[in-house]
C-alpha cells in the first residue's frame, strides 16, 4: 500500500474550511491542512499494514510444557485509534492476555500489532477482533483475550456528549473464550494481581 497521500489531505481540508465559512489563508488557519495531513499520516499509519509479521521474531520454546507459565497478559497497552463512522479520535488502554502453545514473542511485539491495527480507521469491536486474529496467526495459542477500554471523540464531543463514559469489548477465541478461564483474566486485568 502506498504512503499517505498528503497533499490530497491538505486540499481537503482546505475545501473542509472553505465549506464551513472560514479562510484556509488566514493566519491562524493558514498550516492548518498541512498539519493535518501530517497527524493523518500517523493516525493511518497502519492502513494496509498485516500486523501477523510483527511476530516474527518468536522464539520456539525448549522447556517442557510444565515450565512454560500458563498465561502472558500485558496490561495497558495506550492505544489512539479513529473511529471510522465520525473520524474522531477514541483513546484508552487495550489489555492482551494469551495461553503459549509452542511459541513465546517479546512483549513489545504485543503492543505494537494493537498500535498498527489501531492506526487505521476502526471500530473499538473489529479492533480486538483483529488483535486476537494477528495473535492467533502469528503465535497459534491456545487461546487469547483481548479487553478495550476507550473513551470515544464522538461519544464525548458531540451528539450525547458523554465525555466520561468509556465503552469496553471484548474479543477471545480459543481457550480463554471459555467463560470461567475468561473470568480468571478479568480478573487479572481489574484486580491488579
Amino acid at each position: 500500500m502506498s504512503p499517505v497521500d498528503t497533499g490530497r489531505i491538505e486540499a481537503a481540508v482546505a475545501e473542509i474550511l472553505a465549506a464551513i465559512g472560514d479562510d484556509a489563508t488566514r493566519p491562524g488557519l493558514l498550516t492548518t491542512p498541512q498539519r493535518v495531513a501530517e497527524s493523518y499520516a500517523e493516525f493511518f499509519a497502519g492502513v494496509g499494514v498485516d500486523p501477523v509479521p510483527l511476530l516474527s521474531d518468536d522464539i520456539e520454546m525448549q522447556t517442557d510444557p510444565g515450565e512454560r507459565g500458563e498465561l502472558v497478559l500485558l496490561r495497558d497497552i495506550a492505544l489512539r485509534s479513529i473511529c471510522e463512522h465520525h473520524l474522531l479520535p477514541f483513546t484508552g488502554v487495550a489489555h492482551v492476555a494469551y495461553l503459549p502453545a509452542e511459541r513465546l514473542v517479546g512483549i513489545g511485539r504485543i503492543a505494537r500489532v494493537v498500535e498498527t491495527v489501531a492506526s487505521r480507521p476502526q471500530l473499538q469491536e473489529r479492533l480486538g477482533e483483529d488483535v486476537v486474529a494477528a495473535l492467533e496467526s502469528g503465535l497459534a495459542p491456545h487461546g487469547v483475550l483481548v479487553v478495550i477500554d476507550a473513551r470515544h471523540g464522538c461519544v464525548g464531543a458531540r451528539g450525547p456528549r458523554q465525555a466520561e463514559s468509556s465503552t469496553v469489548t471484548v474479543a477471545s477465541r480459543g481457550a480463554l473464550a471459555d467463560p470461567v478461564r475468561r473470568a480468571e483474566v478479568m480478573s487479572l486485568i481489574g484486580g491488579r494481581g
